[in-house]
């Protein structure tokens, strides 16, 4: 399968010459929500929160997390896109912004009614087996998904790490069974009780289990190895030419100030180079990659002609 989703531009965390010179005629205007379309506790949120944490001294009005969950992530996407362009609202955003249009279960959700501030976070599709596996490579898996049925675990029919699954099967031309289940943790808890062969999710989420010795992941579908699993292989290296993973980004609607949005950005990008955040990341094998506003809206744009092609290919359009 031919990647369109091009390199992904690396930032360093040391934003040079960046100003923390705080304008108050940018500053919004009383207290700040960050409004995460998916429920408390999970990733996505916890992310959040440490990030209103490290960013609270830039608000003195106040700013805290707000979850507005429901259809799979567009109803707060939605509320964040049609809120107040004035900066009291910032909307998290991942993949799904782009791919429930191509669904048919994006509601109105638009990216192109977003203004991309900074995405802050990313997690790539880990291919995982029980350790005791026979498979003990990619290639030994792919072989055998040439002859054999194999139950490939997802999070969800249509969700991210489903669509992983398929674009690995799309890239080496075989065929898997793909067993849709309510969340990734379900999915890893079928593979630990050797229901399925393998499953596709995010390597933070099984990272614990292999860090334990209970399973094994064959490769992650990044641009390059990830820092927390050096010696696993990226499947382009292996030469299957797949990268497919999650990020959180945030945003503000289209209409906002600039003056607005340069001062949010700043202090986003300010917040994740804090000790706080860096070890609170680190500490849950969350990979921090800083992608700033312009390249941003460019992988906006890409992604969203990827999994229009990808989702189709699959039947899933609507």
């Amino acid at each position: 399968m031919k990647n369109i989703l091009s390199k992904l531009i690396f930032v360093p965390l040391v934003v040079a010459g960046m100003s923390t010179f705080v304008n108050a005629n940018s500053y919004p205007e009383g207290p700040v929500k960050i409004i995460v379309p998916y429920s408390a506790g999970g990733g996505s949120d916890s992310v959040s929160r440490a990030l209103a944490e490290a960013i609270k001294t830039d608000f003195p009005d106040g700013i805290a997390v707000e979850n507005r969950t429901g259809g799979a992530g567009s109803i707060g996407m939605s509320y964040g896109m049609r809120a107040e362009p004035n900066g009291s609202i910032v909307t998290m955003v991942a993949p799904e912004l782009v791919m429930l249009p191509h669904s048919g279960n994006g509601g109105d959700i638009d990216y192109k009614q977003f203004i991309p501030l900074a995405i802050v976070n990313s997690g790539y599709a880990a291919i995982t087996v029980p350790a005791d596996s026979a498979y003990k490579s990619l290639e030994d898996l792919l072989v055998d998904a040439k002859s054999n049925n194999l139950l490939f675990g997802n999070s969800g029919t249509g969700s991210i790490w489903h669509l992983a699954g398929a674009g690995m099967q799309q890239a080496a031309s075989v065929e898997f069974t793909h067993v849709p289940y309510k969340g990734s943790s379900a999915a890893i808890t079928a593979l630990l009780g050797r229901h399925l062969d393998a499953v596709s999710v995010s390597y933070a989420e099984v990272a614990n289990q292999v860090d334990a010795g209970a399973l094994r992941t064959l490769a992650v579908l990044a641009p390059n190895r990830l820092v927390d699993a050096p010696n696993v292989p990226t499947a382009t290296e292996l030469g299957y030419d797949v990268v497919i993973g999650t990020w959180r980004g945030y945003t503000v609607p289209v209409g906002t100030p600039p003056a607005t949005v340069t001062y949010l950005t700043d202090a986003i990008l300010k917040a994740v180079e804090t000790d706080t955040f860096v070890e609170f990341m680190k500490n849950t094998n969350n990979d921090i990659e800083i992608i700033e506003s312009e390249e941003f809206a460019n992988k906006l744009k890409r992604e969203d002609e990827f999994y229009k092609g990808l989702i189709s290919s699959l039947g899933l359009s609507q």
